[in-house]
């Protein structure tokens, strides 16, 4: 390994191999007893590699040359792969991919959770690594990112573009053409609303100015292939509702359409209100024979496919016998406890978003689940043992935290509630691991399921099943 000591903060490294894979899909090299974290680096490349001098303990490079590919690397396919940054590990083969996320699990679970013997089954891989979404928020603006070769062009180019904001660049959009998230219908809807924009002269938003009409754009779909399309809008342009109306007339796929007027600084739309311009204003997902009413604000996992295996693992480690009490703690819309409330007495929800406990409400009494029980509050607040005593001891705890993971005090609680059987729905193993560090005190942690619901991605799901001692 031949090192170029350039008195910089950076430095350059000749044929050198990845050995490694990083828990954020980054190729490892160590050198001189630090790590380097290289982008888009794969497990077995050899490589020449320019280093930034970034940390005491760790450094960042990037590939300058490619010597040798991995054979667990792959071209990526999405020509936006370079610049977007939505599918990170799209460069590496799927059966690699599902091997080094079964490896972050295993290695979270060891070194911060401190467990050497745990059984951590094989991770369960997506049928469809491509078009598995349904649900995307677009970014518009009008400045658009920009190539080298267009910078270097000289030429005029309209900076009006709809896309995704790009890492460290807030006020920058990758105007996408074409994305294998969502089915391709989401593509045609995309490009026709940004060239029948440009034909409209509506505006576009501009984030530093404060100005311009279309500003986001959310886009919604469902096994039965209806669309949902929302526009956030800042400055109303005369044409916009012209838009709306050549939109409606062009995808009788789109059930609902409809836009919020968000003059905020920022794009969180909990407190504003929408306008249903075509349609109603929600539409439905379906899991098996359950239906979910999903709005502009509802939390719904956006991988329809994998959420129902998810969710029939989780039925099956939870294993919810005639009679039983079942607590669903974050349990947003309902999905989870609503899905599995055949067999229980009682499905008690509780969830910090009251929006979130409307949506449930509503969707027990869709599915005509009179015996499902929900409660808008911090669950560290309502999680104590009066709450408990009124509302039925559990026999089963379903908690489904947001990637932080549980606060201590609820950890505590759960630890100390003699529930008989805890599941834990988990979105990030590093927190998770850290939580069952705290339950097995009173808790035996007999299993761990991982799950990959988003392919090309860092993301994890685990499902961890939890026996009282």
């Amino acid at each position: 390994m031949e090192r170029n000591l350039a008195k910089t903060k950076f430095y350059e490294l000749q044929n050198v191999t990845i050995e490694d894979f990083s828990s954020e899909g980054k190729g490892i090299v160590k050198n001189d007893g630090k790590v380097i974290f290289v982008e888009g680096g794969v497990a077995g490349d050899v490589v020449s590699i320019q280093v930034k001098k970034n940390h005491k303990s760790f450094e960042t490079g990037k590939i300058l040359k490619m010597i040798s590919p991995s054979d667990k690397r792959q071209e990526p396919y999405c020509k936006h792969y370079n610049q977007c940054g939505g599918c990170k590990t799209q460069h590496i083969t799927y059966p690699n991919q599902l091997k080094w996320k079964q490896d972050v699990v295993k290695n979270a679970i060891e070194r911060i959770g401190g467990f050497t013997d745990l059984n951590i089954l094989s991770i369960l891989g997506c049928e469809h690594t491509e078009y598995y979404r349904n649900k995307l928020d677009y970014a518009v603006s009008n400045k658009r990112w920009l190539s080298f070769e267009e910078i270097n062009s000289e030429k005029t180019f309209n900076r009006n573009g709809i896309g995704f904001h790009l890492a460290g660049m807030f006020d920058k959009v990758l105007d996408v053409h074409e994305c294998f998230h969502m089915p391709v219908l989401n593509n045609t809807i995309r490009n026709f609303i940004r060239d029948t924009a440009f034909e409209l002269e509506v505006s576009f938003y501009d984030i530093v100015a404060k100005t311009g009409c279309l500003r986001n754009i959310l886009v919604r779909n469902n096994v039965k292939n209806e669309w949902m399309i929302c526009f956030q809008v800042y400055d109303l342009d005369d044409n916009f509702l012209t838009l709306l109306e050549k939109i409606k007339n062009q995808f009788p796929q789109i059930i609902s359409l409809q836009y919020t007027n968000n003059r905020k600084a920022n794009d969180t739309v909990y407190d504003q209100e929408f306008h249903v311009f075509h349609g109603q204003d929600f539409i439905y997902e379906y899991l098996k024979e359950k239906k979910f009413r999903i709005t502009p604000k509802s939390f719904f996992q956006t991988n329809t496919e994998q959420c129902i295996r998810l969710y029939d693992l989780v039925g099956e480690i939870a294993d919810i016998k005639e009679g039983q009490v079942v607590y669903d703690l974050y349990c947003g819309v309902g999905s989870i406890g609503i899905y599995l409330a055949d067999k229980a007495k009682k499905v008690v929800g509780i969830e910090l978003v009251e929006e979130a406990i409307v949506d449930a409400r509503m969707n027990a009494k869709i599915n005509g689940m009179e015996n499902c029980d929900y409660h808008a509050a911090d669950i560290k607040d309502i999680f104590k043992s009066e709450f408990i005593a009124k509302a039925g001891a559990p026999d089963v705890i379903i908690t489904d935290p947001p990637r932080a993971g549980m606060h201590p005090d609820v950890v505590h609680e759960l630890s100390q509630s003699g529930c008989q059987k805890i599941v834990y729905v988990s979105c990030n193993p590093q927190t998770m691991a850290n939580d069952l560090k705290a339950l097995a005190i009173n808790y035996h942690i007999k299993r761990i399921q991982p799950v990959d619901m988003f392919p090309h991605t860092i993301h994890i799901e685990c499902i961890a099943l939890l026996e009282k001692k």
